[in-house]
């Protein structure tokens, strides 16, 4: 009996799915991500949608920290570029979505390069900190240049089609597609990144950076762009938020929002794209299900609803701990514990 995966050619070890299993699997979450708006209703379209958005910067993340090696709590403020830029776009110059979306991921790539520069000296905590001041900097910014960003009032996004049309309303069922789409962009994208040169240089200086300088990788090249790429697809995120919420306000992208993504690629798992997508599930779905069993316990216990964002936050820590101790690599190595056992069975040890 063949027990594992034996390949001849160079293509076979390079394809993104090797057994035919894989390849069914695939087109099984394919087809329910088709399927799945035509069945739901808006409460679940709108799970699915904040999921979406959650891989989009999850991944970006995942790209920066759990490819890379570089910590960083800036994520929110990020974030807060893509959305803001987005939004003022479409506000002042009536710019089109398929014009504003772009234009918030790059111009956070420039501002995450920007506060990449630092992390060629900076590693570890005092890279985290560093990151730390960013967030706080840019939403100083954001909340005091009233000229440009309105101060603390919200913002009204546009989502306007063509230069000079109006602002047109997107329902939970007509953002899935493109909220989905750019997630499976992005996924697609970054998979295919670490196939590359560039790819393979971020992690080497993951893995151990001065023996990459040795080898002649250019630290401050690839750490700039890790910052760059990871941003890009956390502007984007924004960006996608400014157009389906419509409402961009700076209380979005606090540090809560940093450390939650920051949960979400620590629970998927760091340095895996499905970890992202796996951890992004788990944490939308997670909150969502305390709510329903706070609702459904509202009878019995009348103060409910008061102790549900307690126990939100509680469940929130202890799941993050239970993780960290007993399965570090998160649940894309528990998945692959999985698929291992039955790919290898009989000789599963």
């Amino acid at each position: 009996m063949e027990s594992g995966i034996f390949h001849s050619t160079y293509e076979k070890d390079m394809a993104l799915r090797h057994t035919p299993i894989e390849k069914i699997r695939l087109a099984l979450v394919i087809a329910f991500v088709l399927i799945f708006p035509f069945v739901a209703d808006n409460y679940w379209l709108n799970l699915a949608n904040t999921i979406g958005v959650v891989i989009v910067g999850a991944v970006g993340l995942n790209i920066l920290t759990g490819f890379t090696g570089q910590i960083s709590l800036g994520q929110g403020a990020f974030m807060a570029v893509g959305a803001y830029t987005a939004a003022l776009l479409s506000i002042r110059w009536g710019a089109p979505m398929w014009l504003t979306i772009p234009a918030g991921a790059i111009s956070t790539a420039i501002i995450g390069a920007i506060f990449g520069i630092p992390s060629l000296r900076l590693k570890g905590l005092y890279l985290a900190i560093a990151t730390l001041a960013a967030q706080e900097i840019i939403l100083w910014v954001i909340t005091h240049w009233d000229a440009v960003t309105g101060g603390v009032d919200a913002l009204n996004a546009q989502n306007i089609l063509w230069f000079g049309g109006e602002s047109h309303y997107f329902s939970e069922f007509q953002f899935y597609w493109i909220i989905m789409g750019f997630a499976a962009l992005t996924t697609m994208v970054t998979v295919n990144i670490f196939r590359t040169r560039i790819g393979r240089a971020f992690i080497a200086i993951r893995d151990q950076d001065i023996a990459a300088e040795v080898m002649g990788i250019d630290l401050f090249k690839y750490k700039v762009l890790a910052f760059a790429t990871s941003s890009f697809f956390v502007g984007l995120a924004g960006a996608l938020i400014a157009h389906w919420r419509q409402i961009v306000t700076w209380e979005r992208f606090t540090i809560e929002t940093s450390i939650f993504y920051l949960a979400v690629i620590i629970i998927g798992g760091l340095g895996s794209v499905s970890g992202s997508i796996y951890g992004a599930i788990f944490m939308v779905l997670l909150p969502a299900i305390l709510n329903n069993i706070g609702r459904s316990l509202k009878g019995v216990i009348p103060a409910m609803d008061v102790l549900i964002p307690f126990i939100q936050q509680a469940v929130f820590g202890l799941v993050i701990i239970l993780f960290l101790i007993l399965e570090p690599e998160g649940i894309a190595k528990m998945w692959k514990n999985v698929r291992d056992y039955f790919r290898l069975w009989p000789f599963s040890y």
